[in-house]
């Protein structure tokens, strides 16, 4: 049941954001940072932390491990781009 909804989760999370949309951070909690990596993964290193609210810019998402990751762009500084985990992205 929770592969089946994981995978329902992943398909509405791709069809609804189209590359390029607007996303924003959302669930990591206020003494937590997103980590914002330069690959789709946990073994790849780290960019940046990302707090709640940070505005960013969807480009395109995979699966890696059975995670879905996205690459983005912080919405007020485009050169800075990397992968977040698709779980703490949220439309905007």
């Amino acid at each position: 049941m929770r592969t089946l909804l994981s995978a329902l989760v992943t398909i509405v999370l791709v069809a609804g954001c189209a590359v390029g949309s607007g996303a924003v951070v959302k669930g990591v909690g206020s003494d937590d940072l997103l980590k914002l990596r330069e690959g789709p993964g946990l073994e790849h290193r780290i960019i940046i932390g990302l707090p709640d609210g940070t505005p960013l810019i969807r480009q395109n998402c995979l699966t890696n491990s059975g995670k879905l990751w996205c690459k983005v762009a912080l919405a007020d500084r485009p050169s800075v781009s990397g992968y977040v985990s698709a779980d703490y992205l949220a439309l905007r």
